[in-house]
């Protein structure tokens, strides 16, 4: 059977007027710049340009400087697009920018709807589940505001005969332990309902027990939950899977002797989280270590190496347990696969204003289609995908976040994936992780509005928009 896209194809059909949409809209857009701003509307595009510029580079020193600098530099991020304004006012233009801006947005819109959805390959793997007979919940009555106590999950877990250890008191009590005694004494399932930490913790006790695992989105975040497709406004839907769920394999991160599920960072976020100021004032503490951490001053000078790339001197990494969408902007920080093999690595190297305005230009449309591990257009943003990535520092010890948790960990630092080393235990009936867009291409966008040749990539596959 032919896997040529069907011209009469409702979606793809969608798509062509979207991208036509998109092109009459530019045209629009172009239209009444002429007529109504004549050849002042160069003098409207490059102001526009430049006080988008202008207002960035003050972001970015209002960032990395201190004292009167600093506030020169938010007046000065703050005044920029006001000052174009008032500029385009005087010369009764205002209207034809905001109406341009508008048409452009718009168009804009129509171009992303017209890249269609991300084609999903189907899980492979999943598989009816058992009831487990002794399941061992470990809930944080503390986690997400309170959300055990609110939606009742203790109680409701009982009801479908787990067994529920409660992370409260006083006293100090090791979850590990606490986990590996319940697999000890007979557990089939251990299960938690609080933070991503916790939620890595005991997950890769269970992998190691070779026992399925059950996510319960009670934590603040719930991005691992996120990604597994699990409903975040009502955690006791997940426990529906204690007697009709189904059972799928997913990756690991290892960090040294430590598990991740979510990601790994290293650099500027690690350090700010590290300082003992920045649980009781994190703006305040941002604002203070910022200027050290982007000139290096204090951030320990990092290298990494992932495959046969090299990133040197970034001054954040990213190292996440299956990549990170990066092509469209509503789905930053999700993941729609957690089965890949493969670590996603992001890594921000920005020395100065103008790299912040080029690290602002690359991130509009995303990747492009670039290769795996190129840098950005030369703006200090590397994005790829590697089974195992080291980093090197001149030092003994780097502060890490793990999950949410910083700890200093030895050099080199490496960290790997663990290819389904782990059985999750979902609900059969779940919202599933939304479906994201392919990443923006103007030949493409081209192609569908003209009708040029066939679009590639772009379809749905039987796996989006359902459960995940």
């Amino acid at each position: 059977m032919s896997n040529r896209p069907n011209r009469h194809d409702p979606g793809l059909t969608k798509q062509r007027w979207l991208a036509r949409l998109s092109f009459l809209l530019m045209a629009g857009a172009l239209t009444v710049l002429i007529v109504f701003a004549g050849w002042h509307s160069f003098g409207v595009i490059g102001f526009t340009l430049l006080g988008i510029c202008v207002s960035v580079a003050g972001a970015y020193w209002f960032l990395a400087r201190r004292g009167i600098l600093r506030w020169a530099a938010f007046a000065l991020a703050i005044f920029a697009p006001i000052g174009v304004a008032v500029l385009f006012a005087r010369y009764n233009h205002l209207w034809v920018a905001l109406a341009v801006i508008a048409i452009l947005l718009a168009a804009a819109s129509a171009a992303r709807g017209a890249m269609g959805p991300v084609k999903r390959s189907p899980h492979t793997g999943e598989r009816k589940a058992s009831r487990p007979a002794h399941a061992f919940l470990i809930m944080n009555p503390r986690s997400g505001g309170g959300k055990v106590a609110r939606f009742n999950l203790v109680a409701k877990a009982k009801e479908l005969g787990a067994t529920v250890a409660l992370l409260e008191g006083p006293d100090y009590i090791d979850v590990a332990q606490l986990a590996k005694r319940a697999v000890a004494d007979g557990a089939d399932l251990l299960g938690v309902a609080g933070g991503d930490g916790t939620q890595a913790l005991v997950a890769g006790i269970a992998a190691d027990a070779g026992l399925p695992f059950l996510c319960i989105s009670a934590g603040t975040r719930n991005h691992f939950a996120m990604d597994l497709g699990l409903d975040r406004d009502d955690p006791s839907t997940c426990l529906q899977a204690l007697t009709e769920g189904i059972e799928r394999r997913i990756d690991l991160g290892r960090i040294g002797d430590r598990i991740f599920v979510n990601n790994a960072s290293f650099g500027v976020y690690a350090e700010l989280v590290r300082s003992p100021a920045y649980r009781d004032d994190k703006r305040g503490t941002t604002l203070q270590m910022l200027p050290d951490l982007l000139s290096g001053n204090v951030t320990h000078k990092l290298r990494a190496y992932a495959g046969t790339a090299v990133i040197d001197g970034p001054q954040a990494i990213l190292v996440s347990n299956n990549p990170y969408d990066t092509n469209d902007i509503a789905g930053l920080g999700r993941r729609d696969r957690l089965d890949t093999g493969k670590l996603g690595v992001i890594a921000v190297k920005v020395d100065n204003a103008a790299q912040a305005v080029s690290l602002m230009r690359a991130g509009s449309f995303g990747s492009g289609g670039r290769p795996p591990g190129s840098p950005r257009g030369g703006t200090g943003l590397t994005v790829l995908k590697s089974r195992e990535i080291t980093i090197e520092a001149p030092t003994d010890e780097i502060p890490v976040g793990i999950d949410g948790e910083t700890i200093l960990m030895p050099t080199p630092v490496r960290c790997s994936i663990e290819p389904k080393a782990l059985k999750v235990l979902l609900p059969k009936n779940r919202p599933g992780v939304p479906a994201r867009r392919s990443a923006f291409h103007w030949p493409k966008l081209a192609r569908l509005a003209f009708s040029i040749g066939e679009p590639q990539g772009g379809r749905v596959g039987g796996a989006a928009g359902g459960t995940a």
